[in-house]
């Protein structure tokens, strides 16, 4: 998926000068790295909030034209208002189409519904993980990595070995030698505590 986003450079720093961004409906940001300095910039509050309902917005190699200069970046941290539907700032980082980056991707979970340990045990599904730390170049980043759960039976988990991966991507965890679990199915006792436990989860 190709996502852009707008931004403008921004001369003016400091607490002063953001609170009169803020006031008209802008937020200030950065964009740093790739060996480059970094550049103060500001983007539309109404065009960022609703690209950070995307889930793809937080996990997708991203378009960010600046004053038309278009460059390649990921999201690397935003901040919210404590009680207000306000962004308030917002960090993103220069990716180089050859260097490796190290990101977060969500895990989207399938067929769980037809999982031997759901269907015929009447067990439920326990998320454990619902994102993963990859490593691969920035053409080769999912949105996302697909679990799937049809054959987990009762008592059994998935681990982050068990994943299907695509080409070029991986797992950071194993690379240090954590084999995480990701999903098991959890026993439901009698409607009650193992119930709960499991939605949960």
């Amino acid at each position: 998926m190709q996502i852009e986003i707008n931004a403008t450079k921004r001369d003016a720093q400091g607490s002063g000068a953001s609170r009169r961004l803020r006031r008209a409906g802008r937020v200030p940001g950065i964009v740093y790295g790739a060996g480059l300095a970094p550049q103060a910039v500001d983007l539309d509050h109404k065009e960022l909030y609703l690209s950070l309902a995307n889930e793809a917005f937080h996990s997708s190699l991203l378009t960010l034209n600046v004053d038309g200069a278009r460059e390649s970046v990921l999201l690397r941290d935003y901040q919210m208002h404590p009680y207000k539907r306000q962004v308030l700032h917002v960090d993103f980082q220069r990716v180089a189409a050859g260097e490796k980056l190290h990101t977060k991707v969500p895990l989207h979970f399938i067929n769980g519904d037809i999982a031997p340990g759901v269907k015929l045990g009447g067990g439920v599904v326990s998320h454990i993980l619902t994102e993963v730390e990859i490593s691969c170049l920035p053409g080769q980043l999912p949105e996302f990595i697909e679990v799937d759960l049809s054959k987990l039976e009762m008592g059994q988990s998935i681990h982050l070995s068990d994943l299907k991966l695509p080409d070029g991507v991986e797992l950071v965890a194993l690379h240090r030698g954590e084999d995480h679990s990701v999903a098991n199915i959890l026993v439901v006792r009698g409607g009650g505590a193992g119930e709960g436990e499991g939605a949960g989860a």
